[in-house]
């Protein structure tokens, strides 16, 4: 009668039919390897997000009010100085239609700048590991990360609206809080990705600093924000209505003053698909760990 070879090393390792699934250790705690958290890690997400939230507001006089601050030297430059000469545009003050687009333009180049630091500092410092290792998932790495971003723009933007509540001769009544809720949140969410595309690419704050200088800078001062395009030639306005934060700032000033220079459903279509194209371009970024991953 022919005896059985004693099992080998590889089969010991195979689970057995039948047998149940491996429980938790003598310590409690259940086998490595086994998951413990189903669905959303919402603990997680609230970690990074409030970890993101106490890192700029701890330093909330460089951050929050150094650019409301800087938002008022706009705001008095361009009223002192063409306030008179231009009058009024689409019906009002110069300096209630300059108002919202200065409000707006805050919201989101801080919102950018949120994003991409955290992403360049916790790679220049190495500890960008500490953020890929806890049990979260892409998407939800990437929620926290964004709603830090959009907290920060939104915290900047009613302290620049506090601020110029003080300013004489400036109406910055809201006149439908949707649409400012809308552009507001969709515009610093849409310059958030952005910031974390930047900062999965840079490997430097010079990469960083270089797509601020050329890429965000431009795109914010040359979409209507201190001027109405329909004064402009043909072609300008054609230029200008190519660019997206065009209608980001449009549809957020039509919140304020009731006017908009475009459709608004057509801006907020605009802004909105982008953002989802953006999104899904960091998460596949994120996902593949490209310059993140050692």
């Amino acid at each position: 009668m022919q005896v059985p070879a004693p099992p080998t090393a590889t089969e010991n390792l195979l689970p057995k039919a039948g047998l149940p699934k491996a429980g938790p250790t003598k310590t409690g705690h259940p086998e490595p390897g086994v998951p413990v958290i189903h669905g959303v890690n919402w603990l997680g997400i609230q970690t990074l997000y409030v970890k993101e939230v106490r890192r700029f507001f701890k330093v909330q006089l460089q951050t929050v009010w150094a650019p409301a601050i800087t938002t008022l030297m706009f705001l008095a430059i361009f009223t002192l100085a063409l306030g008179g000469a231009k009058g009024e545009v689409l019906g009002m003050p110069y300096a209630t239609f300059l108002a919202p687009g200065l409000i707006i333009m805050g919201m989101v180049q801080n919102a950018f700048q949120n994003s991409l630091s955290s992403i360049i500092i916790a790679k220049v410092q190495g500890t960008i590991v500490d953020v890929l290792m806890p049990p979260l998932s892409t998407g939800e790495l990437l929620f926290a990360y964004i709603a830090g971003a959009v907290t920060r723009g939104w915290a900047v933007g009613i302290a620049i609206w506090l601020s110029m509540l003080l300013w004489p001769g400036v109406d910055i009544t809201i006149r439908n809080p949707f649409l400012v809720f809308y552009f507001g949140t969709v515009g610093t969410l849409m310059l958030g990705l952005i910031g974390i595309l930047a900062g999965i690419w840079a490997d430097k704050f010079d990469h960083g600093a270089a797509v601020t200088n050329f890429l965000i800078q431009p795109l914010t001062l040359l979409s209507g924000t201190f001027y109405a395009i329909y004064v402009l030639s043909p072609g300008m306005q054609a230029v200008l209505r190519a660019n997206p934060f065009f209608y980001m700032i449009d549809g957020f000033r039509s919140g304020f003053i009731g006017v908009a220079e475009a459709p608004v459903m057509l801006g907020a279509t605009i802004v909105g698909g982008l953002a989802i194209g953006l999104w899904w371009a960091c998460y596949a970024l994120l996902k593949s760990g490209w310059k993140l991953r050692a």
